[in-house]
């Protein structure tokens, strides 16, 4: 429950963030403008709950042309998979160490569930850029299929922040092995660049979703 809670409290801050944020939303940043786009990068993370690291796995795409919050929403999401996959590698190197280790059997146990955890949150990563790239495809019409492929990426989405979340609070907070304390860290990270993507996600989306209900409004 109290993981559930967490992730509801990410998701809301992040939805909060999205409509509050005050952003300049630039059509095109041109390629040669690395000062414009790591400007509109940093603007762009101050509405995420870890603007630091935002900034940090973004940096590397000021020299490519950035579209706005769409592509901010692509390159995070891509940097949480590679985060889910490279952690989930890591987590199997270690979950065999510790199969060999008599007397550490509970260890195993919780690094095996992480593995699982993270396994998961891959699979859902995965899910939610297919989900996006379809949405991508579809035009600026705002319709009711759109609106589909919006709330199956945040679905996804929020549904691997609460995996990485559970993997990193299966762990005891004290008496924990290096090796153990290093698999924490990795999984927070994991759930801290996916709780990004979701934030720049939801205020991608947001622009959609208040045009729907501007729409539906209409006599």
């Amino acid at each position: 429950m109290a993981q559930l809670n967490l992730t509801l409290l990410v998701i809301f801050l992040s939805l909060l963030f999205s409509i509050l944020a005050t952003l300049v939303e630039p059509s095109s940043l041109a390629r040669h403008d690395n000062s414009q786009a790591m400007t509109y990068i940093e603007s762009s993370c101050n509405g995420t709950l870890y603007p630091n690291l935002c900034i940090r796995c973004l940096a590397r795409y000021a020299k490519s042309t950035i579209n706005g919050p769409q592509h901010l929403a692509q390159y995070t999401l891509s940097m949480s998979l590679s985060r889910a996959l490279h952690t989930r590698g890591y987590l199997l190197k270690v979950a065999k160490e510790l199969k060999g280790v008599k007397n550490n059997k509970r260890e195993y146990l919780i690094v095996q569930d992480c593995v699982d955890q993270i396994t998961d949150s891959v699979d859902q990563l995965s899910q939610a850029i297919k989900e996006l790239r379809s949405l991508n495809q579809g035009g600026s019409t705002i319709n009711d299929n759109m609106l589909w492929h919006i709330s199956n990426v945040e679905t996804w989405v929020s549904t691997a922040l609460t995996d990485a979340s559970s993997c990193v609070y299966s762990f005891p907070g004290h008496r924990m092995s290096k090796k153990v304390a290093a698999i924490k860290v990795e999984a927070m990270n994991v759930a801290e660049v996916t709780s990004n993507a979701l934030a720049l996600f939801l205020r991608y989306a947001s622009r959609y979703q208040q045009a729907a209900i501007i729409t539906t409004k209409k006599p």
